[in-house]
């Protein structure tokens, strides 16, 4: 029953997203067709509250209090990925805030506060300049080619939410930088992914460029790299493996840590 549940959070919720998108834009769907599919998201609603249901009361007859039962309860039936999605999302309209306030997540009072987004910021500001360009130039070929309304409306909406989705995540980077205290070090990208590592397991701190970095964030033969415009510039051996969890919820274990940071000296000041 859990599988099957998981399973139609999968398919049939985006099923029923795509007919949402052909109704809005026009397209007429015979009357049966939108009765069977109205049914089958019901039947899915159905399905997923009586199992949501079951694994609650699980929970709570192994001794769980209510908001651990829940959070059970969530992390059985809804799928890693989505979760991890649905996070991202959050964090980033989040970070937008942060950022209008300017205001950081994650600092507290005493600690190094050691930013890494200024090296991608022309790139982002490029792409932004680009989405916006491109929003524009779209809507005004759709009312040129005298494209429905409707259609236009759902073109521009995710014109506009792509822009919004690359100023959350340049503001998540702003707003949530690596962060140096008395008890840890705190590397972070952006909304997608944080470590924490304990100072007394860090072994030494070197600064070492690195332009040649294969993605943002990688695990290769116990080494990860939390790279910014493919560059790293700091490593950190680590004196025994710790368990780090890479965006999409994969657990690896590593041995030294590679990140870039704007100004590398302000980690050597603090110490190892």
């Amino acid at each position: 029953m859990l599988r099957l549940a998981r399973a139609a959070l999968y398919t049939v919720i985006p099923a029923e997203l795509l007919l949402a998108v052909l109704l809005v834009s026009g397209v007429s769907l015979p009357t049966p067709v939108l009765l069977l599919a109205e049914a089958v998201v019901l039947g899915v609603l159905t399905l997923e509250a009586a199992t949501a249901f079951r694994l609650y009361r699980t929970a709570r007859g192994e001794g769980a209090e209510r908001r651990a039962a829940l959070l059970a309860t969530v992390d059985l039936l809804v799928p890693v990925l989505v979760r991890k999605v649905m996070e991202f999302e959050l964090k980033g309209m989040a970070s937008l805030g942060l950022w209008v306030a300017r205001r950081r997540h994650g600092v507290p009072r005493g600690a190094t506060a050691v930013p890494y987004s200024k090296e991608q910021s022309t790139i982002l500001l490029i792409m932004l300049f680009v989405m916006v360009v491109e929003t524009v130039g779209i809507d005004l070929l759709l009312v040129a080619l005298d494209v429905p309304s409707p259609v236009r409306v759902v073109v521009l909406v995710l014109d506009l939410y792509g822009i919004v989705f690359a100023l959350a995540f340049g503001a998540a980077c702003v707003t949530r930088p690596h962060v140096v205290t008395g008890d840890e070090l705190r590397v972070r990208f952006g909304a997608y992914f944080d470590l924490r590592i304990p100072r007394e397991l860090i072994s030494s701190v070197r600064v070492s460029r690195n332009y040649n970095e294969t993605g943002m964030i990688q695990v290769a033969d116990g080494r990860l790299s939390v790279a910014v415009g493919s560059q790293t510039n700091v490593v950190v051996e680590l004196a025994e493996p710790i368990t780090v969890t890479r965006p999409l919820g994969r657990r690896e274990t590593v041995t030294s840590v590679r990140f870039f940071a704007d100004t590398p000296s302000m980690l050597q000041l603090q110490g190892a």
